[in-house]
């Protein structure tokens, strides 16, 4: 079986649903609560157990044998959140728990990093894991910071030639789009944001620039489709050879919201028609203009999948899941 935290969320349920269809035994770590949204993200998958995170310990040494990868993607992800001791029970030690559980017991492991660690990409964005250029990075968030500080546990551990799991990767998200991120609320992707202000009133706003650098609406990310992520995933977690580390998940291509605003539109067959509207307080000094993902590190490694362009991932996006009638995979 394969153990996935997080895997009523975003890129977790969307990974079940790869593992799922595959024929693999899927256990799902999460809670529910009373979201009308994180149930349907998985209602349409086999599961052969649904653990409750005060419950995983004792699942896991209960079923150690059985265990064939964790995926570990469950984290506290809103870049809003400020209560930090919160976010440390949440995203650090619940990592390096299932990081000393992997090691002990051969198991798989694949955890879900982030592009937030790279703060304003002073440093660039290459998902180099030796120390000297970990502890010159500077997260913007503690949810960054969160992130950052497991990361570079593991180059510690492996520094030391600590035991590892037998595979393991740290996968760095960068903006990612898809289905069943429905859930986050303002942490969804611009994408769905968008399609949702076009359809309910027929024009989108974007941020204003407060950067001389970047005019209104071309402040430039790394936008991914999520099926790229789960591809990436699976690689490490499943190709037997795969080389373990930290590896940047993205397009390799910077795109600004003004490029997305548009595929959008024209999914829709719609004249673009855009607003600009005042950065947030909460959000001056803790914004990003500009992100990329470098992907060498990934293909030397030996994957060697194309990443989805911005346009066939928004064009399948708007039209197989937000136009239809099942937005959800």
């Amino acid at each position: 079986m394969y153990v996935i935290t997080g895997g009523t969320g975003f890129i977790g349920s969307n990974i079940a649903a790869a593992l799922d269809a595959a024929g693999e035994d899927v256990v799902i770590v999460d809670t529910l609560g009373c979201d009308d949204f994180k149930w349907r993200n998985i209602a349409k998958r086999r599961l052969v157990d649904l653990v409750t995170p005060d419950a995983l310990p004792a699942f896991l040494a209960a079923n150690r044998a059985a265990i064939r990868g964790i995926v570990h993607m469950g984290a506290i992800s809103t870049t809003t959140e400020t209560n930090v001791d919160v976010i440390v029970h949440n995203n650090v030690r619940l990592s390096i728990d299932l990081w000393t559980f992997a090691s002990e017991h051969g198991i798989p492991l694949v955890y879900a990093s982030s592009a937030a660690t790279y703060g304003g990409g002073e440093q660039g964005f290459e998902d180099r894991d030796d120390e000297a250029f970990l502890a010159g990075l500077r997260p913007l968030n503690p949810y960054g910071w969160s992130k950052h500080v497991f990361d570079r546990f593991v180059a510690d551990k492996v520094k030391r030639g600590a035991p590892t799991p037998p595979r393991w990767a740290g996968l760095k998200f960068f903006n990612v789009y898809g289905p069943n991120e429905y859930h986050k609320g303002g942490q969804r992707s611009v994408a769905v944001q968008l399609h949702e202000q076009i359809r309910r009133q027929g024009f989108v706003r974007l941020f204003k620039s407060d950067n001389p650098d970047y005019a209104d609406g071309e402040q430039l990310r790394d936008f991914v489709w999520v099926d790229d992520c789960v591809s990436v995933a699976l690689w490490a977690l499943r190709t037997e050879g795969a080389q373990s580390g930290l590896y940047n998940v993205g397009s390799g291509v910077a795109r600004s919201f003004l490029d997305k605003a548009k595929i959008v539109f024209a999914a829709l067959d719609l004249e673009p028609k855009v607003e600009f509207m005042d950065l947030p307080q909460n959000l001056r000094g803790k914004y990003q203009y500009y992100t990329r993902a470098s992907l060498d590190k990934l293909c030397s490694a030996g994957y060697d999948l194309p990443a989805t362009t911005l346009e066939e991932g928004l064009g399948r996006f708007v039209r197989d899941f937000l136009e239809a009638p099942d937005r959800f995979r």
